[in-house]
This record gives C-alpha cells, sequence and structure tokens, in this order.
C-alpha cells in the first residue's frame, strides 16, 4: 500500500517508483535526522507524508514557549533542507498532509533551572493530520521542538515521517559550553549565534566567562570603574541591557546562562581600577631570573586580589551583587583556579604575613570565608575550578565548602580528578582539558619562544607550543565516557559536562569553527550516550549522521568546520578504515 515518489518541479505531481526496503536497513536513515540522538525512535516502517503549507503549530501560553513556538514554526516552513543523502523513505497513500503539532505542557510554571525536567514524547500518527508533542515543562517542549524540526526536509514540497514515536529524555543534566569573553571580545551577536546553535544541539548551559586578567568588559552599576578602566575599550563592553538581551534570548532558546567572575587570580584588570587590591599586577608574567615554580602567573596577565585588604571585599561584593542582579540563573561561578603563590609573595603585606607563620591555604581560606557565604546568602550555588580544593600548592580545607551548597568544575587530570571530587562529596561539572578543551592543538601564543625553533636535524615538532595539546577530535570528545567506572551514587554527583573554549586565540573570526560540531559530539553524549543497545561505541555510525548534521548547520549560518571531503558523505562507508588501531 505504499509507493515511493520522486518530486516533480512542482509540489502537486509526483513519479511514482517502487522500492523494496527492509525497514531494519532504515534505522540509521530514521536516527540520522535528530542531533543527538533521542533516547528512543520507533519508525517500524519507513513512510513519511506532506506536510501542509498551512501546517500549524498549537500551545499554551508561555513567555519563553511562544516565541519559540513561532520561531519553529517559521524555521520548519521555511528551511527547506536538502539532505546530503537523500532518504530512502516510503510516501504513505494513506497519510493525508500533516497540518498541525499540539502541544502540551502538565507544568507551566517549572523554571529554567538544574535538574528541570527536559523529557518530552513525540508522537506522529499514519493516519491523522495532527502530531502531538508532550512535555513535563515548556524546556521539554522545546526539546522536541527542535527534535521535529530535524525530521522535515524537502527541496519545495516537504515532508515528515509518519508512524513514529519518540521518547527523549537527557542522561546528563547540565550540558555545555564556557566561552572566555575576557582575552578576546565577542560582540552580543556572536553570544546570540552560538545559544542559538546550543539549543539546536539540545545544550542548556551558556557558561559565560566574562572577566580575567586581560579585560574587564561587564558593565556594573555599583562598579562602573572597572569597565570604564579595565575593559579594552568603550566598544568592547557589555551593558547590563545588553545582559538582559542574552539571559532573554537564553530563556526563549532553552539555555541558561551562567555567569563566571573569576577570583581571586586571574584579576589583573581589576587593577586598572583599584590597584591597592590586585597583588603583582601588570608586573612581566614569568622574570628570566625566575624557574618555573616562581613565575607570576601561568600566561602574561598577571594578578590576584589581596585576600589582606579590607578594600578587597567591599569591591569583590558589590561586583557579586550585581551580577547575581543581572542573572537570574542560580548557579554562580566564583573560579578559584590557578592561583600563583608568586604573586602574592610579591606583596609586602602578603610577606610578612607568611613570615609570621602563616600560610598560603590560609590566604585562600580566609578569602573564601568571606566571599563563600555572602554568594551563599544571595541564594547562589557556588561553582568553583576544581583548584580550590585539589591544587598541590594553594588549596582550601574541604570544611570551607560545604557539599551542599557548591559544585567543583575539572579541568585536569581527565576522569581521575572526577572521581576525587565525586568520593568525596561534591557535585561534579567535567571540563577535562584531555578531552573537552576546544582551544588545544593551535600552538602557543608567546612571543620570542624558542620551541619554534629546534635543531636543523630535528624531526620533532613537538606540540607546536600549545600546553594541551593535541587538537581534541570530535571522536576523542565522543568517546569520554565522564562516569566511567564511578559506582551509582558518584555517577549521580557528576552532572554533566562542558566544552571550553578559552580564547587567548579565538576571536569572533573563528567562533564558530572552533566549537562546531565538535561541541554537537559532546551535546550527543551528554543527552543520550556515545554507545548502542549493546553497550558497544557507535562512534562509527556517528560519523555519517555527525556529517549531515554539520551540513545542516552550515545552512542555518553556523559557520561549522567540515570533518571529511564531500565525496565521502556521499559515498558512505567508503572512507572508513576496517583495521582496528594498536
Amino acid at each position: 500500500m505504499t509507493t515511493n515518489l520522486v518530486i516533480s518541479s512542482r509540489c502537486s505531481l509526483f513519479l511514482i517508483l517502487f522500492f523494496l526496503l527492509v525497514s531494519a536497513s532504515l534505522t540509521a536513515t530514521s536516527a540520522q535526522w535528530v542531533w543527538p540522538k533521542p533516547r528512543t525512535l520507533s519508525w517500524p516502517i519507513p513512510l513519511a507524508t506532506i506536510l501542509s503549507p498551512n501546517f500549524t503549530i498549537s500551545s499554551p501560553y508561555h513567555q519563553h514557549l511562544s516565541p519559540a513556538v513561532k520561531r519553529y514554526r517559521l524555521q520548519i516552513l521555511t528551511e527547506h533542507h536538502r539532505p546530503l543523502v537523500p532518504p530512502p523513505v516510503n510516501l504513505s497513500n494513506s497519510s493525508p498532509p500533516l497540518q498541525a503539532l499540539t502541544i502540551t505542557v502538565k507544568d507551566l510554571a517549572a523554571p529554567l533551572q538544574h535538574s528541570v525536567d527536559e523529557s518530552y514524547a513525540l508522537a506522529i500518527p499514519t493516519a491523522s493530520s495532527t502530531a502531538n508533542l508532550t512535555a513535563e515543562t515548556v524546556w521539554g517542549a522545546m526539546r522536541g521542538l527542535e527534535t521535529f524540526s530535524q525530521l522535515v526536509w524537502g527541496s519545495k514540497s516537504l515532508f515528515v515521517p509518519v508512524g513514529l514515536d519518540v521518547w527523549d529524555s537527557p542522561l546528563f543534566e547540565h550540558r555545555g559550553i564556557m566561552l572566555d569573553t575576557s582575552r578576546n571580545y565577542y560582540p552580543v551577536n556572536d553570544i546570540l549565534r552560538t545559544i542559538k546553535a546550543m539549543s539546536a544541539n539540545k545544550l542548556n548551559v551558556f557558561h559565560w566567562h566574562i572577566t580575567d586578567s586581560h579585560s574587564f568588559p561587564l558593565m556594573l552599576p555599583s562598579e562602573p570603574a572597572l569597565a570604564d578602566k579595565g575593559s579594552y575599550g568603550n566598544d568592547m563592553l557589555y551593558s547590563p541591557a545588553d545582559v538582559a538581551t542574552i539571559v532573554r534570548f537564553g530563556l526563549e532558546h532553552g539555555v541558561r546562562v551562567l555567569p563566571e567572575i573569576d577570583s581571586p587570580a586571574h584579576t589583573g584588570s581589576w587593577a586598572e581600577a583599584y590597584p591597592d587590591i590586585v597583588t603583582c599586577a601588570n608586573m612581566f608574567w614569568w622574570p628570566a631570573e625566575s624557574e618555573w615554580a616562581d613565575r607570576l602567573a601561568s600566561e602574561p596577565g598577571t594578578g590576584q586580589l589581596n585576600p589582606l585588604n579590607p578594600n578587597t571585599y567591599q569591591v569583590l561584593k558589590n561586583v557579586i551583587g550585581d551580577a547575581v542582579a543581572l542573572f537570574p540563573e542560580r548557579f554562580f561561578h566564583a573560579g578559584g583556579d590557578e592561583i600563583i603563590p608568586g604573586c602574592w609573595k610579591a606583596d609586602p603585606a602578603i610577606q610578612s604575613f607568611l613570615s609570621k607563620n602563616g600560610s598560603l591555604g590560609q590566604l585562600l581560606e580566609k578569602f573564601v570565608n568571606t566571599t563563600f557565604p555572602y554568594i551563599v546568602s544571595l541564594n547562589r550555588t557556588v561553582v568553583y575550578w576544581e583548584d580550590i580544593l585539589l591544587d598541590a600548592n594553594v588549596k582550601v580545607d574541604p570544611s570551607f565548602l560545604p557539599p551542599e551548597h557548591t559544585i567543583l568544575q575539572t579541568w585536569n587530570n581527565g576522569p581521575n580528578n572526577t572521581k576525587l571530587i565525586v568520593s568525596s562529596g561534591y557535585r561534579a561539572i567535567v571540563s577535562s582539558s584531555e578531552f573537552y578543551y576546544l582551544d588545544c592543538g593551535h600552538g602557543g601564543f608567546l612571543g620570542n619562544d624558542s620551541q619554534y625553533d629546534p635543531p636543523p636535524t630535528s624531526t620533532d615538532s613537538g606540540n607546536g607550543g600549545s600546553w594541551c595539546g593535541p587538537f581534541k577530535t570530535w571522536q576523542t570528545i565522543y568517546n569520554y565516557d565522564i562516569a566511567y567506572g564511578f559506582t551509582p551514587e558518584e555517577t549521580k554527583l557528576v552532572l554533566g559536562g562542558e566544552v571550553a573554549l578559552w580564547s587567548e586565540q579565538a576571536d569572533p573570526t573563528v567562533l564558530d569553527v572552533r566549537i562546531w560540531p565538535r561541541a554537537s559530539a559532546m551535546a550527543e553524549t551528554l543527552w543520550s550516550g556515545n554507545r548502542d543497545e549493546s553497550g558497544k561505541k557507535r562512534y562509527a555510525e556517528a560519523m555519517d549522521r555527525l556529517n549531515e548534521w554539520r551540513h545542516r548547520m552550515v545552512n542555518k549560518g553556523i559557520r561549522a568546520e567540515p570533518l571529511q571531503p564531500l565525496w565521502c558523505i556521499k559515498n558512505p562507508g567508503m572512507c572508513n578504515t576496517v583495521h582496528p588501531s594498536d
């Protein structure tokens, strides 16, 4: 009762061709249209119908869902996606054109916050002109809308599968991208484009590393001098109105905006307004006469807040208070990474403190004991980089960081540090540099670097000056199991992960190609995993799907880098290797 139809140049005319296909052979094709791959997708008979040009979406009113519905309807009717490899799908003679999608949301009041229910169920029946999307929350409805939009294809006429059922929900609740906007500035439109692409990949946290030693681009009402003097210029600022635009855009795309104001290290830019509260500011980062252990910073751009100066806390509390007022997100990232002993030791008051049997750890504990309770008092959970508890030189006693109010973000030593964190009872966000740092492998940014001038007979090119080289391929990211070998209780403490783009060598000109489609690889593993039903890694079949998804992202205006020659995509399997690696 089915025929496979090739669409003519006129929407109403079809040439009838017959395909004898078994549905089992189309499993990959059906899932190929949706990235990340849903947890469960059933399409036993590969049938499709026409999407009506008058297609509508009905949903309950919600201040963030309603704009999303309007946006998705326009996208569905105008995208006209043409797959690189046309899907061998049969057109149903008995199915009417799909006229509508009806959305049902059980809890319209659930806010966008960590642990919110993002599950949804999508049913596109064979014998009805209406599809149904049901979700516990509006955020799950947005995820379902994205899935439905990816199922639609066609050049002139639009087509959609029928007899298809999806139930979907993420494996990990925290799925994010961290972007550093201090070392190089990104205009608001670039941030919005990134959030839009995140939503398409079902990522839900934009971790905004706003400030660092290099610049302070955030305008704060209580401390205007920080941005006035610490930014790169008046055209490289984020105003409160800019922040409101980004936060609202995130809400309408189901993406939380998590601010990071890094301290006490990485604060050299603060010294332009408040030189008295910053130690070793504007000093050369690694003096020629010094050993590495005595450096003032781990890269050019020195400066750390002085825990012994009372003015430090007055300024910092103003900064934190303003940031909390600007960002509704319930997590607040307070940094805490890379505290370099040499920088604090350069300050006379701290030298005196240390000479009286004080320690660097006590300095940090004083800082945390003053700032941590204040952040918690503002109804925020505090996120720190792992260093604050795991650093070899400067760290706090765990008693200063109650686990109920603390989350630690990993970036060193792969799964080993994650294991240390969760085995201590802390929640973890995984950003292991060995797997998730997108800036790695592009060389170093230091000038006058002799490692680029090896002996003429040398054949060792090293890692090109990149401390975290080599480049993290999509396969490296896709195959990383962030909770592998953990106990069930430890796994519950792994909230999820973030790929990170530090911007020493990135700016708007390379933003998209640095992030996409590698972030898509993480998006799928955190949403539905990286293994098939038998438990085998599925990176082989993911290659073709990711190529197709990258093609679709490019057509959406996301300048994602290519993964293979187009020939490989049009000849599936021909570019694979069939030999196992040694």
